[in-house]
């Protein structure tokens, strides 16, 4: 396990000094996937790195828990809050007075949000802003396309959840960040599986090739499917 760490401490340095810029951003949400991405980066450039803790409705819990890791571990953050923010461009938003926007819709704007204040803060300071996406999400599209799924580098992109919550736990994050249901806090008592509709160690099992239901199987390759456009570049005609 420090092998793997070691190696995408030096991959994270690697991928800035080529890019010919000076350090890190990340958003730091308080969930397993970000304080992983934390702790690798803030060892990768410890004075050139920068979380970004920025709560939209979010629960307060999940804010504790950004903090107790960036405390932790020492790392630079700033707390933005985004609310009204939010809730001025929802109203400007807003079609027909009437009409209900739907919880997709709400979410989505949030994750969409935070990623204009990381890249403001990436081009003001001349850092790469940093995801936290790993490859079971990735498979099945399981991000906000311009959101979260936007990012210069994914350091986990590589690792499915099991993986990454070995790492956490090597890494010592906090045991309470690493046994609370993942979710992408984009509203209340939202939870990755309640939307995934499949647990991560059925998505791991299938990735890696292990025997799963076909219902499983059929219900990760629509997934994957009706992702595509998120998951590639746009597509160009052929002529």
């Amino acid at each position: 396990m420090q092998q793997l760490v070691d190696k995408l401490v030096l991959w994270i340095k690697e991928k800035v000094s080529a890019a010919g810029l000076e350090g890190v951003v990340f958003g730091i949400s308080g969930g397993l996937d970000s304080s992983v991405v934390a702790v690798l980066s803030c060892r990768a450039l410890k004075k050139s790195t920068l979380g970004l803790i920025m709560p939209c409705g979010s629960c307060q819990e999940d804010e504790q828990h950004a903090l107790a890791v960036a405390n932790k571990f020492s790392i630079p953050t700033r707390t933005i809050l985004l609310d009204d923010i939010y809730d001025t461009l929802l109203e400007k938003l807003i079609i027909y007075k009437n009409q209900p926007i739907n919880q997709k819709t709400r979410g989505n704007l949030k994750a969409r949000l935070r990623m204009i204040t990381l890249y403001f803060h990436a081009n003001q300071l001349r850092y790469l802003v940093v995801g936290s996406g790993n490859r079971s999400e990735l498979e099945v599209g399981y991000f906000t396309k311009h959101g979260d799924g936007s990012v210069d580098i994914l350091p986990l992109g590589n690792l499915v959840k099991r993986q990454v919550k070995e790492l956490a736990v090597f890494l010592e994050i906090p045991q309470e960040i690493i046994e609370k249901p993942p979710s992408a806090g984009l509203w209340k008592g939202q939870t990755d599986q309640d939307e995934l509709g499949l647990s991560y160690d059925e998505l791991d099992a299938y990735i890696s090739g292990c025997k799963v239901s076909s219902i499983v199987k059929d219900k990760i390759k629509n997934m994957a499917t009706s992702s595509d456009h998120k998951r590639k570049s746009p597509p160009v005609p052929d002529f």
